[in-house]
């Protein structure tokens, strides 16, 4: 399929992450675009008001004629049923119908593209690698799992040459891609609904790896069993980050490169995690030919991604984080972060599990994870795309916490357990709706203190 041949451009569940930049890069190219998502957000809201035409009923009637033509791709999202008419509309008359990953691997493979594999980290190197390619001047745009803050948006630039994209090892997505320079922050166990053992997924990202012929080309931690060019902090690597230190609260760095040392990096997002997420960066883009000059000045304007370590609050009274950490490596990334920039002050976790398949595959994970922080708050199961399954429940995770000051809320109650606690931090951690909670605490938070 040639994308310069198509005209529209249909979304069945336009209003998620990934689904939303790619609709924004259509237009950005002068397609016609539109689509349809189950319930309006502040994403839809905002594609609406830059001119896509949203609707939020399944129903035949409410897509355009305009794209009633043979000039029109539709894309769907892995969530939507097989029962869903308008899906069903299309396929009865032979439309062109891609996932979202599918469509990703036809503009990877006409652009120079970058794309950035692991089970965490994606999102912000991702963002970091984006920011600094459209900051130097390069004819790029960035698919990004989250809204940047220096951008206010999931989409960096309007460039047809150079692409930047997350591979995503959900259903094994990123195998449609088609990477001129890629690197793989971690291959930790997780989505054991797809893959089944944590060998199945280490075969897939190796399958991705494949995909760099040139190694020299694909950048991984010493930790991974790749070959590849070796990121690391503090240690002999061929990219190394060191002499690490904290100033005005930023990281301050220096890296030295296979050719040349770069010295006092600023960056401003705080965890261990994001020393190595930033160093990806750094190296890809220095593989690519930016000057170490821009990429210094890039790094510390980088203002990180909503929903990845968020001040909801800095006060002298209160500090409140929100987090998207939906794995136990995540949490204890998380954990790293808060106590490393607020050594001995109580710090409150609330959290909501996402998936129950999840929940059970890394309970015990999760329960020590969680089990490290001084108060926590455990929400309802947040199911996604799943139904309940017997015995795993959010109290079934939380009997096997060794916390003592832990406990099991409705939503209706959170405020109200938050107010209580005396907690000087508090965070919310998790992938499901609680991100939909953080303006609510936030307020009732802004009220009291």
């Amino acid at each position: 399929m040639n994308i310069n041949q198509i005209n529209n451009v249909y979304f069945i569940g336009i209003g998620g992450i990934g689904m939303s930049n790619l609709a924004r890069y259509f237009k950005n190219l002068g397609k016609q675009v539109c689509g349809y998502d189950k319930t309006p957000s502040v994403l839809t809201n905002e594609m609406i008001e830059s001119g896509i035409s949203i609707h939020f009923e399944d129903a035949i009637d409410l897509i355009p004629k305009d794209f009633y033509t043979e000039n029109t791709l539709v894309i769907i999202t892995p969530a939507v049923p097989a029962s869903h008419s308008e899906w069903n509309y299309f396929i009865e008359r032979d439309f062109q119908i891609k996932k979202r990953a599918e469509v990703l691997g036809l503009i990877t493979k006409d652009t120079f593209c970058f794309a950035v594999a692991g089970t965490h980290g994606k999102t912000t190197t991702s963002g970091i690698l984006g920011h600094i390619l459209y900051e130097s001047g390069v004819d790029v745009t960035a698919f990004i799992g989250g809204i940047v803050v220096n951008y206010n948006s999931n989409l960096i630039g309007t460039g047809k040459s150079v692409t930047v994209v997350e591979a995503d090892e959900f259903d094994r997505s990123f195998l449609h891609l088609h990477p001129n320079i890629a690197c793989i922050t971690s291959m930790d166990a997780d989505h054991l609904d797809i893959y089944g053992t944590s060998q199945a997924i280490e075969e897939s990202f190796k399958e991705f790896a494949d995909k760099i012929k040139d190694k020299r080309n694909l950048f991984v931690t010493k930790e991974l069993p790749l070959e590849g060019v070796v990121c690391a902090i503090d240690e002999e690597s061929s990219y190394k980050a060191f002499n690490v230190r904290v100033g005005d609260g930023s990281y301050v760095f220096d890296v030295q490169t296979p050719t040349v040392l770069i010295k006092d990096f600023h960056f401003g997002l705080p965890g261990r995690h994001n020393l190595m997420n930033v160093l990806m960066a750094i190296a890809m883009a220095d593989l690519y030919g930016t000057s170490s000059v821009a990429i210094v000045k890039a790094v510390s304007t980088f203002k990180g991604i909503k929903r990845r370590f968020s001040y909801q609050i800095k006060t002298e009274e209160k500090i409140y984080i929100d987090d998207y950490a939906h794995h136990p490596t995540e949490i204890n990334a998380v954990h790293q972060a808060v106590t490393e920039l607020y050594p001995g002050q109580k710090v409150l976790a609330i959290f909501q599990p996402h998936l129950f398949s999840r929940t059970r595959d890394f309970a015990d994970d999760f329960a020590k994870s969680l089990s490290a922080f001084d108060e926590v708050i455990l929400l309802d199961i947040y199911p996604a795309r799943e139904l309940p399954m017997q015995g795993i429940t959010s109290q079934w995770l939380m009997d096997k916490m060794t916390s003592k000051n832990k406990k099991l809320i409705d939503k209706s109650d959170l405020i109200q357990a938050v107010l209580a606690s005396n907690a000087k931090i508090i965070v919310t951690i998790g992938a499901g709706d609680i991100g939909e909670l953080v303006s609510t605490i936030k307020k009732a938070i802004d009220e009291t203190f």
